[in-house]
């Protein structure tokens, strides 16, 4: 397996230090006299194949070789059942509680009830606003946007594309993350429509990363616009499968760029057939061992020195970001050769074809 596909931002290795004023203490010698075991709430299966195929089974692998007891459940999308099973994490005795929250007030509210039960948390992949997390683990998802918004002008200009008509498939306007994409790919594409050189076309957030809604609003944008779209923001390969899918329709596959992220298997396919433009790829391996490893250190009554913060408000929140990188047809390979997706999985029947000539073998 080949590694250093992604590597930790600004951050030194991260320390053991019970000493170290790295976060809010509260939970630390409650969790240090009970046996250390941690929740872990995914947000859903819908929006993202991510979550339960990488994730789920990476954070399984590291608590397993720590040898400590976790419960990993999933919300799917739903906010009373996400309340739900923090409760019951909570109550069965979860010494650490590791959450993706499904917008920032529920997640509030269960980071609050955790604190003052004395659970210490954590924030995964998604920083809840006004929270209390002792530590947030992500990407940098302003670059992410940033490496979108380079993509589709790369795909533009390689298609010599002349004062385009972009349009915008935007996350879900709950995700913080969503908007920390929005700001990156804007920093690159408004001062293209600001120039002129690009033509601002329809916008939309979409709820939930819901995909099915994606693809009935992003034909309303199709139609909206006269047919007169050149190329597609679309903030992950859900979103971005969802615009294909309505390109097809009007035979505009493949003539259209179309960006993603999460280096789906169904996002990697659309590169290699030359429907999508690219992807990015976030090494959910190492997200999910630097969470882990303060997981582990937390429920054990522990604390660690990340060397980093994110500023939430006021407060300034101990933080893991890892970077993330651009995936285009050439660096398919890299994302299968990382362990992250199979060869098997990517190229069935349909893509052998596109994966030879990738160079995937």
């Amino acid at each position: 397996m080949r590694k250093g596909i992604l590597t930790i931002a600004a951050v030194g290795l991260l320390t053991t230090g019970g000493l170290t004023a790295c976060g809010d203490d509260s939970g630390d010698k409650a969790a240090s006299a009970k046996t250390p075991k941690i929740g872990v709430i995914l947000p859903d299966s819908k929006s993202s194949a991510r979550w339960e195929t990488a994730d789920r089974r990476f954070l399984e692998e590291a608590f397993k070789a720590a040898g400590v007891q976790y419960d990993i459940q999933n919300a799917q999308n739903d906010k009373t059942a996400f309340q739900t099973i923090a409760d019951q994490m909570i109550t069965g005795g979860v010494t650490a509680l590791m959450i993706v929250n499904l917008d920032s007030g529920t997640g509030k509210a269960v980071l609050d009830k955790a604190k003052s039960q004395g659970v210490a948390t954590i924030d995964y992949d998604r920083l809840t606003l006004g929270g209390s997390a002792q530590y947030y683990v992500s990407f940098d998802n302003e670059t992410v946007g940033k490496l979108q918004g380079e993509g589709l002008s790369k795909c533009l200009t390689e298609k010599g594309a002349k004062n385009p008509v972009v349009a915008y498939l935007n996350g879900s306007p709950t995700d913080n993350n969503a908007t920390l994409f929005k700001a990156g790919y804007d920093s690159v594409l408004k001062p293209k429509f600001d120039a002129k050189e690009y033509v601002k076309g329809p916008e939309d957030a979409v709820p939930a990363w819901d995909n099915a809604q994606a693809a009935t609003i992003f034909e309303q944008q199709l139609t909206k616009a006269n047919g007169k779209i050149d190329g597609v923001l679309a903030a992950n390969d859900g979103l971005g499968n969802a615009a294909i899918s309505i390109l097809k329709k009007n035979k505009l596959n493949g003539k259209v760029p179309v960006t993603g992220q999460d280096a789906s298997t169904e996002g990697l396919q659309n590169i290699l057939a030359g429907d999508q433009c690219m992807t990015v790829y976030k090494a959910v391996r190492e997200e999910a061992k630097a969470a882990s490893d303060l997981a582990i250190a937390l429920a054990k009554g522990e604390k660690k020195d990340t060397g980093q913060t994110v500023k939430d408000g006021d407060r300034d929140v101990p933080s893991v970001l890892l970077t993330p990188k651009a995936i285009t047809k050439e660096t398919v390979k890299d994302v299968i050769a990382d362990g992250y997706v199979t060869k098997e999985e990517v190229c069935t029947a349909a893509y052998a074809k596109f994966c030879a000539e990738a160079g995937i073998s």
